[in-house]
């Protein structure tokens, strides 16, 4: 096993992935896909401005710094050791195959729950826009159909996953389109909000000023928290360019670039549309204003027609865009994680199978679609906030993974610390800072989702639901990595080499 693994340092996969089919700019592109700003954005504005109030700048750029920490982890692992497996991979490689197993089924879990949120959400906006198309009003109640929610959901499951699993060229080719169209709709939205702001026209009026960036004027640790948890949902989904690595021109270096590009790339975005926003429609409790709980949880919907007028469709369409690319986007990370898996020996054999045709997952690609629409399916005929209560959840599954794996760069290299300054920013310093972070986030979460009232305030037992989906997942993971290693006892007993990897600086 670490036998294979050092092949897989030395430049050659094994994996019949098809190599060097992604540049830079595709991967930055299927990198913001993934993140999905439209979607993101819409639901995290009302309630992040409700905490923070004009301090959101701020929060977002609180947010950004332990994913820019993190990332620099993951660009030092990915330049030493490329390997579609990514946080698995890296993980077993340092502190074993047991951690490594659970690294990876942390991200696994993360991906399986966001999937089902995005094809959720991609099915709201799609009767809404239905509705807005034809002015039938009626048409947008169809998404509270339960049959009609969950069959449409399935549609656009199977449609992410046939674009999945023909492979990371034909992802790349329609992430372009739907990217290119959110991006070019939300900077169209944010002119139109400041033009509304200069022209005295804005219900809120707020003119910007320094004292929003400042992160020490939001005045409490809560608002803090609030600003990494934020962290946690609009700016994950970067990772995604590393586990494309192995098809990756200059698979070394490239996609640790495309991750840090993404990501400055993003926190840009945000700051232009949060700035619109927060300019035009102000913090009051009524109208547009983001203190009104009644648009909070879609700002664009209720912003979309005071700010663009008869062209308020678009912004509908941008949203749809969005969460419709970065879920057929984010099939590619569970894929090739269980396709790592199974080449090594974690999982079964089967998910390390690749088409022919397309050198692409193919196997692993359908696992991950019907896991995610079973699960789906499952938790929308139970409750429309146990499935909300999902993606707290997912905050939880993120910040371990991404944690363990930043710890996973400071193991790594530890021998290199200390022989440049450069060695030890990249290798020692930002990882650790952002490791530390996140997992703190990890058990503060978990010890505040005990509460009944965390997330919907759904409870079983008098125990937070949002607990027990986290800590539940991860139990869930340990049953199946126990049973695997049952199955097929090799992967574990094998002696992992936890020395460092090749020095990069």
């Amino acid at each position: 096993m670490s036998t294979e693994i050092e092949n897989e340092a030395e430049g050659g996969t094994g994996k019949g992935l098809s190599s060097g089919s992604v540049g830079l700019l595709g991967a930055v592109v299927i990198g913001m896909s993934c993140i999905a700003p439209a979607y993101t954005l819409t639901g995290a504005l009302g309630p992040t401005a409700a905490v923070v109030g004009v301090h959101l700048p701020a929060i977002f750029l609180v947010g950004f710094l332990p994913m820019l920490l993190v990332a620099v982890g993951y660009r030092q692992l990915n330049r030493a050791m490329p390997d579609s497996g990514t946080t698995f991979t890296w993980t077993s490689k340092a502190f074993g195959p047991w951690v490594g197993w659970m690294g990876g089924w942390g991200l696994l879990a993360a991906t399986i729950l966001v999937l089902s949120n995005l094809a959720g959400v991609a099915v709201e906006f799609f009767y809404l826009m239905l509705a807005q198309i034809t002015g039938r009003p009626e048409l947008a109640d169809l998404a509270g159909n339960v049959q009609v929610n969950v069959l449409t959901c399935l549609v656009f499951m199977a449609a992410a996953c046939w674009i999945s699993y023909r492979g990371v060229e034909t992802t790349e080719k329609v992430q372009w389109v739907l990217v290119a169209f959110q991006i070019l709709i939300l900077l169209w939205f944010a002119v139109a909000a400041f033009i509304h702001v200069a022209n005295g026209t804005a219900e809120g009026g707020l003119a910007i000023q320094a004292e929003w960036f400042n992160p020490l004027g939001v005045g409490s640790l809560s608002a803090f928290a609030a600003g990494v948890s934020l962290s946690v949902f609009v700016y994950w989904g970067w990772d995604v360019v590393l586990t494309i690595n192995e098809e990756t021109k200059g698979a070394a270096t490239t996609p640790g670039r495309a991750a840090l590009a993404t990501i400055f790339s993003i926190v840009v975005l945000y700051m232009v549309v949060g700035l619109a926003v927060l300019s035009f429609a102000g913090l009051g409790d009524t109208g547009v204003g983001l203190n009104n709980p009644d648009i909070q949880e879609n700002v664009f919907a209720a912003l979309a027609g005071p700010v663009m007028g008869p062209m308020a469709i678009l912004l509908s369409l941008a949203i749809l865009s969005s969460s419709a690319a970065s879920l057929q986007s984010t099939f590619v990370s569970p894929a090739r994680t269980m396709l790592a898996m199974g080449y090594y020996g974690a999982l079964p054999r089967r998910f390390a199978s690749i088409t022919r045709r397309f050198q692409s997952p193919g196997f692993a690609t359908v696992a991950a679609a019907v896991v995610s629409s079973l699960f789906y399916t499952f938790m929308r005929i139970v409750s429309e906030d146990v499935l909300w209560d999902t993606i707290t959840a997912l905050g939880m599954m993120v910040c371990f993974y991404y944690g363990v794996t930043a710890l996973a760069c400071v193991w790594y290299f530890r021998r290199s610390w200390f022989r440049s300054v450069k060695s030890f920013l990249s290798n020692l310093l930002a990882p650790l800072l952002g490791g530390i972070l996140l997992l703190m986030f990890f058990v503060q979460t978990a010890v505040d989702s005990t509460d009944p009232s965390y997330g919907s305030g759904s409870q079983i037992g008098g125990v937070g639901l949002v607990f027990i989906l986290g800590i539940g997942i991860l139990l869930l993971g340990v049953v199946v990595m126990v049973t695997q290693y049952y199955r097929n006892p090799s992967f574990f007993k094998d002696r992992f080499e936890t020395t460092e990897l090749p020095v990069v600086d």
